[in-house]
């Protein structure tokens, strides 16, 4: 009987494959819904909408424009978390929003900012010879709102799911407010934007705190569009649009088609490294991970994602850590079979006694990424985004898809131990005896890179090379006697650019149906400026008049700021996590030392190899620290486990030698597979892709050190020195 259903159970598993395989590379249908080729990509990988726009008014203070442009942030990542907004020249405004390719769609839907207006009928009829509108009153502008949002509520009466809009006015707001309602008790207000009418509400009562509620929606959807024209038009510039164009990859095809090549090949480098490791469970392991791709793309389609290199970041860590699962679950299942156990017993316990470490181990880092989602900002959030529907999906066909096959192989006749190995018994090294080795080491490449950088500092270069994306620049809009493509660009035209401004930090996007292209550079002189011109005009044919600009950062300060706060507050959570599942603060200030360890030596390496710092450094350092964590706490989860089992004679240095040695493969063994990932992204990559995958090649070997060197000692020591309770 099990024998009958274990093989129903695989041959359904396939099926499912086979099933997920197809529509994830053909499609369903004519539109090829579910395809991974309607995947929406972000600006560096696909191209997308460009719209610039150009204050009205004549009179405005900075904080206006910041606090205009903010907003504008919020209204367009409705679009995508990935769209960039930035400020060309003195008065103008850039939007860059991924994966659009209707310009004039995009335009006509975000309206025309700044022209929002809550008003009451009057009764009278307008007089078309004046300027003002006497059939209304107008009560409050855009400006006026403070905050507009989406949000699902329940009738307290019904129990009905009702959409609501929920507004939040600013101080002068709900002054005015307040009289609006008071004086039109039982009437409408009507909210105008762009002069049309897009939602009447009824006044039931007088509002007098700032706050209040649209009711009335028929779905969440139709909720967060007017939520969004309400935020649009809250700003406190009205902008008028100015160019509006569809632009090319910043990247290339070339680009794109590589790292898909690149990761097939790590994929396939894994799958075999898996099989040839553990046998037919690494058979079980491949299935389970395919399975998982598949999904993950699916996924992405179904939740219409933005995906960038950054996204692809946040995949190959789930990837990582979906192999890491397996390779924790069948190095358990070995153990067991080399205490004695026959194959069905080891695989029912080798899955129990895994399940915490995965457990502990995904959720940890699915904190971070949902404390990314809720305070970060662009790129972080496209990074978090992919990152948690990664975990999910990987813990799910570890702990469910991978146990369905193990058990089915098992019952189908692969029941000898031979097909699964057996763990060799290793004598436990004295990891902890070196522990001063490990932490010399540390501070000397810590300290000489930070006195590298300080060095370069001081010699006028800076700490860090900070891109265009960080420190503004220069966009110079070329047009040329021939159809250049990206990869042209980034061929030939790219390396000519770079040897005359000295600098590889250099953006290009093509106008679509043109033979324009938006470039983008580090801020140049007149005369540099002049001589990139030239070249331009003479090697590569372009026309002698060219569209100038100085620009501003694309990730703004509050990006910045938002990925700030958020990387704390995480690491907060994670330690609160680890504390509360460990029972014992000193795993959790262990963990998340040695975790401001991997980060301090990326970011010094950063600096030393003069490797721009642009929107990937940011998901570089997210992505160490979700690897990093989830590398000490499958260490961590050991040492609990040990600790239960240790005899009278046993040290707590005994314990952490033993555990750090019994996990010692699997962090061989993950850390290889992810490494042979990011390194086939590096080797196959065009050389910005080489730029963002180098510092992820280096985290994942520094997170591996740490994690085996470093983490058991921390705890050792502040189990053992700090305290009243000290123990040997």
């Amino acid at each position: 009987m099990k024998k009958n259903t274990s093989l129903i159970s695989l041959i359904l598993t396939i099926v499912l494959i086979i099933a997920v395989g197809f529509v994830t590379i053909v499609g369903i249908g004519e539109t090829k819904q579910g395809s991974a080729g309607n995947i929406k990509l972000g600006l560096d990988l696909q191209g997308g909408v460009s719209i610039t726009y150009e204050v009205v008014n004549e009179d405005f203070t900075e904080e206006d424009f910041n606090d205009t442009k903010r907003k504008l942030e919020l209204r367009v990542s409705t679009y995508s978390t990935e769209a960039m907004v930035y400020k060309e020249g003195d008065n103008r405004i850039t939007v860059d929003i991924p994966g659009e390719k209707d310009a004039e769609k995009v335009l006509e839907e975000l309206g025309k900012p700044g022209s929002l207006q809550f008003v009451t009928s009057t009764g009278e009829t307008d007089d078309p010879d004046t300027e003002e509108d006497e059939s209304i009153k107008v009560w409050l502008e855009g400006s006026d709102i403070k905050n507009a949002q989406a949000e699902t509520t329940s009738n307290s009466t019904t129990g009905k799911t009702e959409y609501v809009v929920s507004l939040t006015m600013t101080e002068e707001g709900t002054t005015k407010f307040a009289e609006a309602t008071s004086t039109n008790v039982g009437k409408t207000m009507s909210i105008l934007f762009d002069g049309k009418v897009k939602s009447s509400p009824s006044i039931t009562k007088a509002i007098e705190g700032g706050r209040a509620e649209i009711t009335g929606m028929n779905s969440l959807e139709e909720a967060e569009e007017l939520a969004s024209t309400i935020r649009i038009g809250s700003l406190k510039l009205e902008l008028n649009d100015i160019s509006h164009k569809v632009v090319g990859a910043q990247l290339g095809q070339d680009a794109l088609e590589l790292s898909v090549k690149a990761g097939i090949i790590g994929f396939i480098i894994v799958c075999i490294f898996m099989i040839f490791m553990y046998r037919i469970s690494g058979v079980a392991a491949s299935i389970a991970l395919t399975l998982y791709v598949g999904l993950v793309l699916l996924t992405l389609n179904a939740f219409d994602l933005t995906l960038t290199l950054s996204g692809i970041a946040g995949i190959v860590l789930s990837i990582g850590m979906g192999v890491d699962a397996n390779v924790i679950i069948y190095a358990r299942i070995r153990e067991e079979i080399a205490d004695g156990k026959n194959v069905e017993n080891a695989i029912s316990v080798g899955f129990k006694k895994a399940a915490s470490a995965i457990i502990d181990g995904n959720v940890t880092t699915i904190i971070a990424a949902v404390v990314l989602m809720w305070k970060g900002s662009g790129t972080v959030q496209g990074f978090a985004q992919t990152l948690a529907i990664g975990l999910i999906l990987s813990v799910f066909t570890a702990l469910v898809i991978s146990r369905i096959l193990a058990f089915a192989f098992y019952h189908i006749g692969f029941k000898s131990p031979n097909f699964y190995g057996k763990e060799k018994a290793r004598k436990p090294i004295n990891f902890v005896s070196k522990k001063n080795l490990f932490f010399i080491i540390s501070a000397a490449v810590i300290l000489g890179g930070t006195i590298f950088m300080s060095v370069s500092s001081l010699k006028g270069n800076g700490l860090f090379e900070y891109s265009v994306e960080f420190k503004g620049g220069r966009t110079l809009t070329a047009n040329f006697d021939k159809a250049y493509t990206i990869d042209d660009f980034n061929d030939t035209i790219k390396p000519a650019i770079a040897e005359i401004i000295d600098s590889n930090d250099i953006q290009g996007q093509k106008v679509s149906d043109t033979n324009k292209f938006n470039i983008k550079t580090i801020e140049l002189d007149d005369d540099v400026a002049a001589e990139l011109k030239q070249m331009l005009i003479n090697d590569f044919g372009a026309s002698d008049e060219f569209d100038e600009n100085a620009i501003s950062a694309s990730v703004s300060k509050e990006m910045t700021r938002d990925a700030i706060v958020a990387i704390i507050i995480a690491i907060i959570c994670m330690l609160i996590y680890i504390w509360f599942r460990f029972k014992d603060i000193k795993f959790a200030v262990s963990g998340i030392m040695a975790l401001a360890h991997d980060v301090l030596i990326v970011v010094i390496f950063y600096g030393v190899s003069r490797i721009a710092v642009g929107t990937t450094f940011i998901a570089c350092i997210l992505t160490i620290l979700g690897y990093s964590i989830n590398a000490t706490i499958v260490i961590f989860d050991r040492i609990r486990e040990n600790l239960t089992l240790m005899g009278k004679k046993d040290t707590i240095k005994d314990v952490v030698n033993l555990s750090i040695t019994q996990t010692l493969t699997r962090s061989i063994y993950t850390s290889f597979t992810t490494f042979i990932m990011i390194a086939m992204i590096y080797f196959l990559g065009v050389p910005s892709i080489k730029d963002f995958a180098l510092p992820l090649m280096v985290g994942v070997v520094i997170g591996a050190y740490s994690s085996v060197c470093m983490t058991g000692s921390l705890w050792y020591l502040f189990k053992t020195k700090i305290g009243k309770n000290k123990i040997k």
